[in-house]
């Protein structure tokens, strides 16, 4: 190649890299802001993590602020950063019920809500710190409490659509997860969320689709409200099959595995890393799979037996002692003996963690009143002074008997 070519190569290689950069930096010039603030319509399920882009904002603005509002003019107004717009949070610091102004986070002008519950519905405008806004969102967090389990593969089908003259309440559904397991049958499912068309919505609120918004909007008059408060949330399931992708760095160590066999040793090596817990009899316990969210494929298994959701959902028997809840977490109710083993958890389609359980009987801490042998003995010493109770009314009843009768006979206690 020429020196002329290499340079013309070169030059024509710098431009195509300018040129890159000054459109990464004129992403907002190509969106304007618009005249008439707007709201964008978003929905989520309760305990899910979202995001807020702030699509547009002028050149010349450097930070964001972003403002919440239960509801639109409302004198009380929350600040959700400082000022210069650097607030951070991890995710994995954020505990379930906490207030929203621990649970969120500002990234790259966009606003991150994590573990977000339906106290947090309502409208999030992106801003100055002078209150000047460029975007705002309508956010409907919907509660999972009563949320509704369909198994396809039983041949159930989603709730139906509910009609109230000019008014359709619907569910709409979110794509399906990834198959929960692999290499053994598993289950994947979908969420669907509450959604109703109506032509009296506000104007205000932008719809993905005509007089479409999610039922908790603010675009909705309270009246529809009120109406479509029964259509509860949906969780769609049904069994999925798929191969397990080769890890090339477990072969490795199968095959030190096989080397070490053939010499007259068997090592016991874990796929999966392993934590050790120890749970007093007739505790609960809450187990999470690390990393998971709920809108992830998550699975359950007890050694060998697959937990499914179409046995241990929660909700699907009102007596269940060990369940899943819509968060993917595995509940053990009042621990049994039964109860000891290996519980692995799967995420997106990978086992990823086991949690070994152990039970023991007594413990070094004081005993509490949900112990069951505390329970045992309460139960006896009160079904004595109940028998007691009782025996020494039959005998003063006796006696009366006796005296009204003047046959009594002299028998003192």
């Amino acid at each position: 190649m020429s020196l002329a070519h290499a340079t013309m190569f070169l030059w024509t290689w710098s431009s195509l890299q300018a040129f890159e950069i000054v459109e990464k930096e004129n992403i907002f010039r190509r969106t304007p802001c618009p005249a008439f603030l707007m709201f964008d319509n978003a929905a989520y399920l309760a305990e899910m993590s979202f995001e807020l882009p702030c699509h547009c904002k002028p050149e010349e603005v450097l930070s964001v602020v972003w403002y919440y509002q239960k509801q639109l003019g409302s004198s009380h107004t929350k600040v959700l950063t400082d000022f210069d717009g650097r607030l951070l949070t991890e995710a994995g610091h954020v505990r379930a019920g906490s207030d929203m102004l621990v649970r969120f986070s500002i990234r790259m002008f966009s606003l991150l809500v994590y573990r977000a519950q339906p106290e947090d519905s309502g409208l999030y405008f992106c801003g100055t710190r002078k209150g000047d806004y460029f975007y705002a969102y309508d956010v409907d967090i919907q509660s999972n409490d009563g949320m509704v389990a369909t198994f396809k593969d039983e041949g159930q089908e989603p709730v139906s659509d509910e009609y109230h003259r000019n008014l359709r309440v619907f569910t709409t559904f979110w794509e399906w997860t990834p198959c929960d397991r692999c290499g053994v049958r598993g289950e994947q499912w979908r969420i669907g969320l509450c959604y109703l068309r109506s032509p009296d919505l506000s104007p205000r609120y932008k719809k993905t689709m005509p007089d479409v918004v999610s039922c908790g909007s603010q675009a909705v008059p309270m009246k529809l409200r009120n109406m479509a408060q029964d259509h509860t949330p949906e969780l769609q399931v049904q069994s999925c099959l798929v191969h397990c992708e080769k890890n090339g760095t477990w072969k490795g160590m199968l095959g030190i595995y096989n080397y070490l066999s053939k010499v007259g040793s068997k090592p016991q090596i874990p796929q999966v890393p392993i934590q050790f817990h120890q749970q007093k009899l007739g505790r609960g316990l809450i187990i999470s799979c690390p990393g998971a969210r709920p809108e992830h494929a998550v699975a359950w298994d007890k050694d060998n037996q697959q937990l499914y959701r179409t046995q241990y959902l929660i909700g699907v028997n009102r007596s269940m002692r060990v369940f899943i809840d819509h968060g993917n977490q595995l509940h053990i109710r009042l621990t049994q003996m039964s109860d000891l083993g290996i519980y692995y958890c799967w995420r997106q389609g990978v086992r990823i963690a086991g949690f070994r359980l152990g039970v023991k009987y007594q413990g070094h801490h004081p005993n509490s009143l949900w112990d069951p042998e505390t329970r045992s003995v309460m139960e006896l010493t009160l079904l004595a002074y109940l028998l007691l109770t009782v025996v020494f009314i039959i005998i003063q009843l006796c006696r009366c008997c006796c005296y009204c009768c003047g046959s009594c006979p002299n028998v003192s206690l």
